[in-house]
């Protein structure tokens, strides 16, 4: 198991953390995802996976739902 921790701007609701949540979901080997949504600020997606995730492949699909990764501080 991979745990994989980014950080998102741009997500103010619990429909931003759902449309990330689900996004991120449909990756491949993707097992869990939880996000700590931070109204106005960086909020944090933390995902399990079976293997390591492509950096890319997460990048679009937060982007797919509308929102931006950004590096971890």
């Amino acid at each position: 198991m991979t745990t994989t921790t980014i950080g998102i701007t741009g997500m103010t609701c619990g429909h931003c953390v759902s449309a990330v949540q689900s996004e991120l979901s449909e990756l491949p080997g993707v097992e869990s995802v939880a996000v700590d949504l931070v109204n106005g600020g960086t909020s944090t997606a933390t995902i399990s996976s079976s293997a390591p995730l492509d950096t890319a492949s997460i990048d679009g699909a937060v982007a797919e739902a509308g929102y931006t990764v950004v590096p971890a501080s």
